[in-house]
């Protein structure tokens, strides 16, 4: 395991995915209160170990081979695993998002619901963003959160991203944010 890449957030680490790392990222997704704002996510048990295996894995060590230019890379995705026991509790994530104009790379988030409200999805999006804007030449992120997703927009606009408008996306209205990297100094 030391060979992955990992950012140390202090109490948890951002890691990129392991094959073990399946079955806690299937029981994350299947949690109502993650696949509510991301139904994509959800799958059999099955299937998301051939994902973690055959496309996520490979897909991080090609985003991270590609460092420190990423345009034509997909997704860099991590788990957030708490130091004290190891345990997958989340994820944070980097991407292309087909559906917005580019430039389109975005950041995505979900967290247990026995981990909510203490600050991990805060915390991890600021580590994932300050990677992405110290090591690469990305140059604008992107969030979107659905209009009623409270706690998300929350996180979106705690870690630095500004309103840009909203998005309809599969009949369905998001809040759409950005963050340049020349304003990600003025964040707290």
């Amino acid at each position: 395991m030391s060979d992955l890449f990992t950012i140390d957030c202090g109490e948890f680490l951002l890691r990129e995915y392991t094959i073990e790392d399946a079955e806690a990222i299937y029981e994350l997704t299947a949690q109502p209160e993650v696949y509510e704002f991301l139904p994509d996510f959800k799958t059999t048990l099955e299937t998301r170990r051939d994902w973690v295996a055959n496309y996520e894995i490979p897909s991080n060590k090609r985003f991270l081979a590609a460092v420190p230019t990423i345009e034509d890379q997909t997704y860099l995705r991590l788990g957030i695993i708490l130091k004290e026991t190891g345990k997958l509790i989340g994820f944070c994530m980097t991407g292309i998002k087909d559906e917005l104009p580019a430039p389109n790379r975005e950041i995505a988030y979900a967290i247990s619901k026995h981990y909510r409200n203490k600050g991990y999805t805060t915390k991890a999006s600021k580590a994932l963003i300050a990677y992405l804007f110290e090591n690469t030449n990305v140059d604008v992120l992107n969030a979107l959160a659905l209009t009623h997703n409270f706690s998300s927009n929350r996180v979106i606009q705690k870690v630095g991203f500004r309103l840009a408008g909203n998005v309809v996306i599969d009949n369905q209205t998001y809040h759409h944010y950005t963050l340049n990297k020349k304003d990600w100094g003025l964040v707290d």
